[in-house]
């Protein structure tokens, strides 16, 4: 079933307060105001010189038949459709975001000008997906990545729960539509994870591995996460049983291997 977000007078305003809303406290005035913000306001947040504007997207927009892709790509034009949650989040991860997002395009395009505007190759869903559903999970611990790995979704969150909390593992959302969702504060999120290892810089390391073609080939390479396990994203976090009865936690499928982590 397709997801509906609530509009903005009916949103149960605590949700900003929480993961992973609460990490986009400085975009409060565009999330949490009465009404809704047009391009200006976004365009207004943008560095200086940047090669990317958000442009309202309107049937005038769309008349230059252009594909969503090209038309940043060709023009820096990010076409963002009016009071819609969606295409909000989508701008706020291109200003916290703008490597990555620059990356995919590029990525993006090279696929475009090898299988055309219609159709789609795997590593075009691996970009989607991670663009729409995507997370940055730092660990430093490996047997965390282990227990990934086997799904022992006890073991990641709950044995090591401190580690979580004190800032050791990480997640970041990177997925406009993985934000979205989050506005109903009841849905259990799992998303689509790239890993980094060691502490280094995890947003630039995913950059240039998704620019040089290194990563997100495949759908497959990407890994499930309930982010809603992670240690204080849900109510339900603060007990054992949760990690073995609550349906997001599921069980790893026969013969699924993920690749190492970047």
């Amino acid at each position: 079933m397709r997801y509906v977000a609530p509009t903005r007078h009916s949103l149960d305003r605590s949700v900003f307060a929480s993961p992973p809303l609460s990490a986009w406290g400085e975009y409060t005035s565009l999330l949490d105001g009465d009404t809704w913000p047009d391009t200006a306001p976004l365009n207004a947040l943008l560095p200086p010189g940047s090669a990317v504007r958000f442009v309202t997207q309107d049937k005038a927009l769309l008349d230059d038949g252009l594909h969503y892709e090209e038309r940043i790509a060709r023009k820096g034009a990010i076409a963002t459709r009016a009071e819609n949650w969606h295409d909000l989040f989508n701008a706020l991860i291109w200003l916290r975001y703008p490597s990555l997002k620059r990356a995919l395009n590029a990525r993006q395009m090279d696929e475009i000008a090898r299988m055309g505007p219609r159709e789609r190759s795997r590593p075009q869903c691996a970009l989607t997906h991670f663009d729409e559903a995507g997370m940055i999970v730092s660990l430093r611990d490996p047997e965390m990545l282990r227990a990934w790995d086997a799904h022992d979704w006890s073991t990641l969150f709950w044995t090591h729960r401190e580690a979580w909390l004190r800032g050791e593992a990480s997640v970041e959302v990177f997925g406009h539509a993985l934000l979205e969702h989050a506005l109903t504060p009841e849905k259990l999120l799992v998303g689509k994870a790239l890993v980094v290892m060691d502490g280094r810089d995890a947003r630039a390391v995913c950059a240039e591995a998704i620019h040089r073609g290194a990563v997100l080939n495949d759908p497959q390479e990407l890994r499930p996460l309930p982010v809603s396990g992670v240690p204080g994203w849900h109510a339900d976090t603060g007990e054992a049983s949760f990690y073995t009865t609550a349906p997001c936690f599921q069980p790893l499928r026969a013969g699924r291997i993920y690749p190492p982590p970047l």
